[in-house]
Parts: structure tokens; sequence; C-alpha cells
């Protein structure tokens, strides 16, 4: 459906470019975007390598650890069923690269504690419901590939994005735990009427 509605962009931009006689806008603009979209790709890769080395760092000096047990604290209140260390163990490290900024290094684990979340009793439902909704709403505490793109847009001060972004992310979290909360304790008194 995406690729669909891509292409029915660029049709409509070159049919609107040839009757409007502004096609050699519509090269200029083309290879003007392409070359930004590289500059951001790099000044990405090149964040993400700087970050995921930091975080490799943090790792080795068992800083990772020490957060992911701060946060297994408070996961276990969510987590009220599960019983399985495994998986909360992922669970945990997956918000912990989510708080640090490391959406690419969070995504791996996610994964693994989905397959986690699948195979053990009682643990599928809201669990993984809420598991979805921790890792969307992806609370960070540094916004790393906000600041990096306000960086390379010119923005003056690329890190004061960092408390709206805190904000916003615990606010989605909240009215999301609430919304699973009440959906999921409405399914289970159905079932059992």
């Amino acid at each position: 459906m995406l690729g669909f509605l891509l292409m029915l962009m660029i049709a409509a931009s070159i049919i609107f470019s040839l009757s409007n006689g502004s096609a050699s806008e519509l090269s200029s603009s083309v290879f003007e975007s392409s070359k930004g979209a590289i500059s951001l790709c790099v000044s990405l890769a090149s964040s993400m390598a700087l970050w995921g080395g930091i975080m490799n760092i943090a790792e080795k000096c068992g800083i990772t650890k020490a957060v992911t047990k701060v946060i297994k604290k408070p996961l276990k209140l969510l987590f009220k069923t599960l019983k399985d260390d495994k998986a909360l163990e992922l669970i945990a490290l997956n918000v912990t690269a989510n708080l640090l900024g490391l959406g690419n290094a969070a995504t791996p684990l996610g994964l693994k504690a989905m397959k986690e979340l699948k195979v053990c009793e009682n643990c599928q439902g809201r669990n993984t419901a809420i598991f979805i909704l921790l890792n969307t709403a992806s609370i960070q505490l540094i916004p790393i590939t906000v600041s990096v793109m306000r960086t390379e847009h010119g923005a003056s001060n690329p890190w004061d994005c960092t408390i709206p972004t805190i904000i916003t992310s615990f606010c989605a979290l909240l009215i999301g735990c609430i919304t699973t909360y009440a959906l999921y304790s409405k399914i289970s008194e159905e079932k059992f009427k």
C-alpha cells in the first residue's frame, strides 16, 4: 500500500511539473533531495556508531546491567503475571536501550523478548500488549535520532527537544497502560460471564 501511495505521489509530481512547465525545477529538486537524504543517512550512521560504541563501553563497564536492575523493579509492577525471568530480562534490556536512545539496539532485544513471551505460559495477552506499548512509546532520556536530524537541519539547540520528548512519550505510555488494563479487565470479565 505504501509503495502504491509513493508511486501515486511521484506520478502526480511529474504530471504537475510537466503541465506547469517546471520539469527542470522538479529535476533539480530530485537531485537536491537525494543529496540531502544521503547527507542525513551519513549523519545518522555516524551518530549511531558513536552512541553504539558508548553503549558497548557502558555494557562492558556494567552500567547497562545496573540500569536494567533498576528498571526491572517498576517493570515487575507492569508485568505482574509474568513468571519468566528471561522474558523480563529481555524486556528490561529493550527498555534500557530505548531509554538511552538506541532504537536500533532495542529492536533485536524486542524481537527476542516477543519470542520469549510467545513460548512462556500465561504470558500472552496483556503482557504482550504492555510490552508492545512500552516498546512503541519508547521513553528516551537521550533522543539521539531527533537531535541529529535537528542538527542536520541547522537547529541552534538540537537537544532542547529532550524534555518534550520525555513528557510526550511518558504521557503516551501512561494513557496506553490505562487503556490496555481497562480493555483486558473487560475482556477477562466477559470470559467469566
